[in-house]
């Protein structure tokens, strides 16, 4: 396995565009299934997660190729139904497919899904969506078995989940009659999924609304689609800035989309400026940040979990006392030993954890458990005395396009073998 080793104590200076965003792609690939023609996916991110994706696609009998940014996917000959534990294993998005396989098939078998271990995520909403559509879900000894093509209805959801919004999205637009998802997710990615399934010739509104309608019937054809630009990806760059000092512009990313992180930087001290497509941003690397808070995070358009530890990790060297509730997942502070590592001052009480800001970080060994958390860590690394060395890479390829590749281009010093 890789190692970063990263020279912390060099100021970030540039700018930078986004990579398109993993918790849009994912779904986008799972959707082309119900397409009987090619699908141009335009600004695709060369991830490990996309790698699962594209593997899953190419099992199922559909093809793939790459021609520069942009992911061309024909799904026109898929005929599989079933995806074994290995390829499910390999990615917690995997649960994705198993509406478009019900919707297209009318059959599917697939196994419990992995990923980042943050607690318990349980799947039950999702086969809960497809069984309100009229699809015969059963659970036997790990293995999920779905059969009869949906037919649509009204899905209610428990908790505005993402994935179980965006499964139940999928399978309604291969359903014979109209479904309506109530409590959905109000994410961005939610909104771009409505955009793709209407390119390939759907009917879906609401998106971006907490109630959404999936018209039933409508003939699916090829199509194409731009991913936008990832805000958690943004979010760790900015709090690399904000660790290590400097001034720079992102690109292609909507600053709508990451409001309370940018909110939550400027009342630490940081300077912010937008625009359609453009976030400037700017910490004086002689001026410390001060403590902000309390930060809780919650479903969009709350304050995301998935950039909880970078942010953390940026204000580890805030003066005064930060504390983030974690109300999303049980286990996502496993960053936090690891940053102890590196000399902050953090204390955990249930899901808070108490961030009283050091007056520096410096360099050590840690080991990134999770991909947020990896964020984290090369977060802090960036703003450290000396030199960290920073394992578990492959975590973080699972969603940020060469990380230090990005770092090094805005003056960061880092070195992968």
């Amino acid at each position: 396995m890789s190692v970063m080793y990263i020279q912390g104590g060099a100021p970030l200076e540039g700018a930078w565009r986004v990579q398109g965003a993993k918790n849009s792609v994912l779904p986008v690939l799972a959707g082309c299934l119900l397409a009987p023609q090619p699908v141009v996916i335009r600004n695709c991110p060369r991830l490990s997660d996309v790698d699962a994706a594209v593997d899953i696609l190419q099992h199922l009998g559909a093809s793939c190729r790459w021609e520069g940014e942009e992911l061309v996917v024909d799904a026109g000959q898929a005929s599989g139904t079933a995806i074994d534990e290995g390829r499910m294993r390999a990615m917690r998005s995997s649960i994705m497919f198993l509406g478009p396989l019900a919707a297209r098939m009318g059959e599917a078998t697939l196994t419990y899904p992995g990923g980042c271990e943050l607690g318990p995520r349980p799947i039950d909403l999702h086969l809960e969506a497809l069984r309100a559509m009229g699809c015969q879900v059963e659970e036997q000894d790990g293995t999920i078995t779905c059969r009869g093509r949906p037919r649509g209805g009204v899905v209610t959801l428990r908790f505005p989940s993402v994935g179980a919004t965006e499964n139940a999205m999928l399978c309604g637009a291969g359903a014979v009659e109209d479904t309506t998802i109530v409590n959905a997710a109000r994410e961005p990615e939610i909104v771009q999924l409505q955009q793709f399934l209407n390119a390939l010739g759907g009917e879906v509104t609401g998106a971006g609304g907490s109630v959404i309608t999936v018209r039933g019937g409508r003939p699916l054809h090829g199509g194409a689609i731009s991913i936008l630009g990832d805000r958690i990806v943004a979010a760790t760059l900015l709090s690399g800035v904000a660790a290590a000092g400097g001034e720079v512009e992102l690109q292609g990313v909507d600053w709508r989309h990451l409001s309370t992180v940018l909110q939550l930087f400027e009342q630490g001290g940081c300077r912010v400026r937008s625009a359609p497509g453009r976030i400037w941003f700017c910490r004086r690397g002689d001026i410390p940040m001060k403590s902000v808070g309390p930060v809780a995070t919650a479903p969009y358009p709350g304050f995301p979990t998935d950039a909880q530890a970078p942010v953390m990790a940026a204000f580890a060297t805030a003066r005064g006392t930060t504390i983030f509730q974690e109300t999303m997942f049980s286990r996502r502070f496993g960053h936090v030993p690891e940053l102890r590592e590196m000399g902050a001052d953090i204390s955990l009480h249930g899901q808070g954890a108490w961030v009283r800001g050091v007056k520096r970080l410096h360099g050590a060994q840690v080991s990134a458990t999770d991909l947020r958390g990896g964020g984290a860590l090369a977060v802090a690394a960036l703003g450290a005395q000396g030199e960290t060395q920073l394992r578990g890479v492959e975590h973080i390829d699972r969603g940020y396009e060469r990380l230090e590749e990005i770092f090094n281009r805005l003056g960061a010093q880092i070195q992968r073998r």
